[in-house]
This record gives structure tokens, sequence and C-alpha cells, in this order.
């Protein structure tokens, strides 16, 4: 049994050196395959001590640009023909809660992410992390990532930054991940933690994976749970020397291995060409996982004319320790032309703004409905001969078959810049867009648009304010911005949205805050009465005595807007009901957003499989709701 704090640092397989596997990246028609050079298991993040430490002023390492063209054809400037000019209907989404979450402690940019399971939402930031409530109550934190990380020792434990956080929805267990860099900037690592349990204050599986000199810029981790050969998916881009750019790394971790905590769990990856770079992986969202033997998907944008997504798939064996990418699916869009840099105005400061335009932004977002599966994606464009900033965004069908490519559009009503967007789609189709805006007349905000079905497509309907920044970002010549943003959907009814970003309280540098903010379209779960999620949605026991009893725990959700009135819960075949301290009862109304807990105890009968079902009667709509049970008596 590995201690807490036990660190495996050194693995040699098949007698070759771990380092010769991490940087055999000349032969682009290999998997290099590699193990982490450092496991170990961290403490409860709960006993990590609080940093509320105040750091010399430090801008993080700019992200190294990816190979794309400014302009790729000679000639007139063309119009960008998804161009939305006009707002939409009025927005049919309602705001939810909205909080601060971890501020600045003399880094910059924010890097602000988050990951949202059922009851928590994990936030990271350059360099620190916290957990809170869905009411934005502080659960854990916010601690320094490098001391998370501090018992992998190395460069895990130095220094930080590109956080990701995950939720892993099929599994209940969270994954936080970050660069890890050493002092001298000269030697790298990619830092992966994932949970011990379905609590993100617990403890967590740690691993190191080695990329020496060769920094991993700009990496996003994605969730993709396969029945077999399931997948922390990665990509990366791969700078030889922290200098030039060799192309992306496109990797997959073996989460089946990391979600027990084997310290031997390897990451498989395949080298793009030096053209190509600034993929984002496939990470998915809602109650289905992907078809078994799907490959993982990664998506990037190549800013030729008329535009062009590049589409690829990497095949994976981590038993066989090897992998197959294909070559890009090229999906045609309208022109675009590449937004410029550091252009982005704000009032009260002649400073201004990077927009990060070189690449898709933070997620590639897939769900699964009844007869496809669509993907979303954005990123920032110019929208003309100006220098204006717009958000063009994507829908794609089918992904991993015959992809085609729904609709697009370039969101501009009117001339605010927006940019540094994030996106993701709920259960009902319907679309959510988080994002800055700023321009000459207003500081650095939030604001969220979107659309649903019945929308013209192409079209996102007339945007709303989370937030309205106070002050704009100015002094020490600092452009950066955001980095990236996260847009989740609650895995609780798949249907509200969470976006996270950055703003500024106060005029000044290197001290901006992060807010989280939610909200929910109208025709979507409860559409205004009570609704009911269950987590999970089927409980299964393995083998258990004939005779003796084995319990299991359903968590009830109300996710409408109304009170939810319990008339009746029920089980049959050899299952039975148990009571405990909040348990779901016909005489215990649930409120808008409060849960409940049903407690089943299975005692066979007999030997062999065992079936039933829980039936919960109530007044939501979709009464009643049925949980599958199954056992094996022996």
């Amino acid at each position: 049994m590995v201690r807490v704090g036990t660190v495996v640092r050194t693995l040699i397989l098949c007698g070759l050196a771990l380092t010769t596997l991490a940087f055999a990246k000349t032969n682009k028609d290999k998997t290099i395959v590699t193990y982490p050079s450092a496991f170990a298991v961290s403490q409860p993040v709960s006993d990590l001590p609080i940093d509320e430490s105040i750091f010399a002023t430090r801008e993080m390492p700019e992200p190294r640009p990816v190979p794309l063209r400014s302009h790729a054809v000679a000639g007139p400037w063309q119009e960008d023909t998804v161009l939305q000019k006009e707002n939409g209907p009025l927005v049919s989404a309602t705001l939810g809660v909205d909080f601060d979450g971890v501020g600045a402690q003399n880094y910059a940019p924010s890097d602000a992410n988050m990951a949202v399971g059922p009851n928590h939402i994990v936030e990271t930031v350059n360099v620190r992390f916290a957990i809170y409530s869905k009411t934005g109550a502080t659960l854990a934190g916010p601690t320094n990532i490098t001391t998370f990380f501090g018992p992998l020792g190395g460069n895990c434990a130095a220094g930080a930054s590109d956080p990701v956080a995950n939720y892993d929805r099929l599994a209940d267990r969270w994954v936080i991940s970050d660069v890890g860099i050493n002092s001298a900037f000269t030697n790298f690592s990619e830092c992966v933690g994932v949970s011990k349990t379905n609590d993100p204050t617990g403890a967590y599986f740690l691993y190191s994976y080695a990329f020496g000199a060769n920094l991993n810029d700009y990496p996003k981790l994605s969730v993709w749970p396969t029945a077999t050969n399931g997948a922390y998916l990665a990509t990366y881009n791969i700078f030889q020397n922290a200098a030039n750019f060799i192309g992306a790394d496109i990797c997959a971790f073996d989460r089946t291995k990391m979600l027990v905590g084997t310290p031997s769990a390897a990451q498989l990856c395949k080298m793009t060409p030096n053209t190509e770079g600034g993929y984002l992986p496939s990470d998915i969202d809602g109650p289905t996982p992907p078809v078994d033997g799907t490959p993982g998907l990664y998506l990037t944008w190549q800013n030729n004319n008329p535009g062009q997504l590049y589409l690829r798939k990497l095949t994976l064996n981590f038993a066989g320790g090897t992998s197959t990418l294909s070559a890009p699916t090229v999906i045609n869009t309208a022109n675009t032309v590449l937004a410029c840099g550091g252009c982005v105005p704000q009032t009260g400061t002649t400073q201004t703004l990077d927009t990060l335009g070189d690449r898709l932004m933070y997620r590639f977002a897939v769900r699964h409905f009844s007869d496809h599966d669509r993907a979303v994606a954005n990123h920032a464009v110019q929208t003309g001969t100006g220098s204006q900033v717009a958000v063009r965004w994507y829908e794609l069908y089918d992904p991993a078959g015959a992809v085609t490519l729904n609709q697009q559009g370039t969101f501009a009503p009117d001339t605010t810049y927006r940019w540094m967007a994030s996106i993701a789609e709920d259960k009902n189709g319907d679309i959510g867009v988080g994002y800055s805006a700023s321009s000459g007349s207003i500081h650095p905000g939030i604001r969220f648009t979107g659309r649903v079905p019945s929308d013209p497509s192409g079209t996102l309907e007339t945007e709303a304010t989370i937030l309205a920044g106070t002050g704009s970002q100015s002094g020490n010549g600092l452009a950066r911005w955001g980095d990236y943003t996260a847009m989740q959907v609650d895995p609780v009814d798949d249907c509200t949205f969470w976006y996270v970003d950055q703003y500024e309280k106060v005029t000044g540098s290197f001290n901006w805050n992060t807010n989280i903010g939610s909200f929910a379209f109208t025709g979507c779960g409860g559409g205004g009465g009570p609704a009911v999620t269950l987590v999970p949605t089927s409980l299964k026991w393995g083998k258990v005595l004939v005779g003796t009893s084995s319990t299991k725990t359903v968590t009830l959700t109300n996710s409408g807007t109304a009170t939810l009135n319990i008339s009746g819960i029920t089980t049959s075949g050899d299952f039975s009901l148990k009571t405990v301290v909040k348990s779901c009862s016909t005489t215990k109304p649930v409120a808008p957003g409060g849960n409940c807990v049903i407690k089943v105890a299975f005692k066979p009968t007999q030997v062999g499989p065992r079936t039933g079902n829980l039936t919960i009667t109530d007044n939501a709509p979709d009464t009643p709701q049925t949980v599958p049970l199954s056992g094996t008596g022996k």
C-alpha cells in the first residue's frame, strides 16, 4: 500500500530509460509511451494550508504562438459570410447564482478554469485552486497548486502553470492538472491528480510525466470514458528547448489505471507536423459515454481562406502500448480573419488586452443525443478590415463518424469586443456561450448568450451580463488576459450552465478577480415546475452472501423551479429501503435545488443474479422515476 507522500521516482521499462521514451520525438509515426517519473498520494485537500501569500509581481510564461497564417490568400478582404451584426431574440435563459472565485496574488493571467460535479465546483487559476459549494461557500482552499503536487517532488513541486480541472461524471471522480516547471524554466512535466473518491476535498493519486527540455505548452485535458481504453485525453504544443515549435502532441492517459492509483499508468502520444498546433481534445458531456471503441477526437482551427477545422482521431491500445493517429479530416468553414493580438480596448486606459486569437478556445464539448452526437467549439476572429474582435462558434454533427458542420456564426451585434469564450450544449440542444466583453467605453466584463434549437440557424440570442467590470487592467505593460475560460454543464440536471472568467474590480495590474456564474434556458429541465435528477441512475452490487445485507444510496435532487412532493418510494425483488438522516420521504417536500438520499439494501434470497427496481412517484412531469437494481447472490 502506498502511504500518503510516498513517491515512486524511477520507472525503467523494457530496458529503456524513461527519458528515451519521453523525448523520442523525431519519428512522428511512432507512439511515444511515457510512464510516470513520479507517483504519490496527496494529503486530503481539506488538510492543506490556505495560501494567502502575495508573491512578487510575475507574468506567467506566455503561450507560444501556433502556426497560423494571418491572411491565407492575397487580394481584397472577403467578408465573413456568417457575421451576425444584429441581436437575436431576447435571451431565453435566466441567470442563477454568481460569486467571486479565487483572485490574483500578483500572477497574470488568471488561467481561470473549473469543473462542476453534483455538489461541488473545483476552480483552478494561476497558481492556486479552491473548492466551492454551488452557492459559493468555500469548502477548501485556496491552496497553492505546488503544495498539492508537492509529494511528487521535482518540477511538479517547483512551479505551476496552465491548470485545468475536470469532473469525470461516469466515475464520479475529479482530475486536476498543470505544467510543472523548474525554477530555471529549462525542464518541464505534466502533473495530474485524480481524486481517490467522489469528494474533491479528499486525497488524490498524483502523477508526474516528464517532458525534459521540451516545453509542453498550453495543455488541455478532457474526459473520454469509453468502456475499454477509457482515457483522459490531452493535447500540448511542444517547443523544443522551450523555443522551437516541433508539433502538437496528441495524447491520452490510461484512465482505468489512474482511477485506482496504479503507479505505472501510461501516457500514449503521437506528434503532428509542425504546421499544426492548438488542438483541443474531445470532452464528453451528459450521462452517456462514447460508444465503446470510439477513438479520442482532437480539433484545431487552421486560418485558411475559407477557414478550416482539422479533426484527428487517436485510436488507443493501452495494453499494447500503441496508438494510431488519423490524418486530419478537413471541415471547411466560413471565411475568417485572424484576430488582432493585443488590441482589445478598455475604458480609462490606453492599455489594450490580448485575444490569443491563434487557437480554439477551451472546450471541445461533445454530447450524445438519441440519434447522433453533437460537438461545439469556438475561437476569436476579427470582424473586418477594422480591428473589432468577435466570437466565432461552430456546431458539428457526428464528430466521430461522417462529421458535418451543422451551423456556425460570428457574434458581433455591436462594436463591443468579445473574446476569450467557452461554449457547451445542454441536454435539449440549447447552446451556451460565455466570454469577456470590453470597449473604449466600458471596463472588461463577463457576459453570456446562447441559442435554442428553434432559433434561426447560425444565430445567437441577445446577450446578458453576468458581471459588469468596475476596473480596467492597466500598468506594467500587461496585455495578458484569461488565456482561457470554462463553460460547464451541471451533471445534476444537464441544463444549468456554469461559466468562469476573470474581471477587474479596480483598475490596476496583477490584481484580477474571477467570477463563477450560472444560467439555464427556460425550456430545459423543470420548465417552471419541479424536476427530478437521480445520481447514480442505476445501482449495481457485486456478489453478496445469501441472507446478508449490503447497502448503497441514490441522491435525489429537485433540479426544477418549484417544490417537489414525493408521494411514494418503493423497491422490488431482493431490495428494500433503509432510513438515513436525510432520507427522502412522503412527508418532506424537496425545495428547488434541494436534495435527499434514498438508501437501498440488497439481501439476496438465493444464489445467482437478482434484479429489481427503485421507483419514485412524485409531482414532477416525468413521474414515476425508476432506478434499475441488480446484484448477485453467492
